[in-house]
């Protein structure tokens, strides 16, 4: 067996193992937050289920469930914004899970760097990003 084989193997085996620590909620779904690997910023929280868990450690490119379209979505497949897996955790009750990724472009299907873009400030309810990319300009 070539080495590549070897690895590749290795990935699946430890992708299958990720999964199977994972406690799934009652819709099969687990929450993923989105960090930026280098500055810490939280870009976004989504859902993932076993498949896209597993796609995602498998392919190093993110892979989340769309509640919407009932399917697997890889970030970036109509935006062409990716988010690059650099690390994938999760925490002590094996719920949720956090993904460092390297974003290429806006996280946020708004066209904001990342989705949490709302705050109170001063006691008002404030947007506090600008829209960076035009959403037509994403998903025309």
């Amino acid at each position: 067996m070539s080495d590549d084989m070897g690895s590749k193997d290795k990935v699946e085996a430890a992708a299958e193992q990720v999964a199977d620590a994972i406690a799934f909620n009652g819709d099969g779904l687990v929450p993923a937050i989105a960090q930026q690997f280098d500055t810490g910023e939280v870009l976004m929280m989504a859902w993932m289920n076993r498949d896209a868990v597993v796609e995602t450690l498998k392919s190093g490119r993110v892979c989340y469930w769309s509640r919407s379209r009932g399917k697997l979505w890889r970030k970036g497949e109509t935006s062409g914004q990716t988010q690059a897996l650099k690390d994938f955790r999760w925490d002590c009750d094996n719920d949720t899970v956090l993904v460092q990724v390297d974003q290429t472009g806006v996280a946020c299907h708004t066209g904001r760097r990342n989705c949490f873009f709302n705050a109170v400030r001063d006691g008002e309810v404030s947007v506090i990003a600008d829209v960076e990319t035009d959403p037509k300009d994403l998903y025309d």
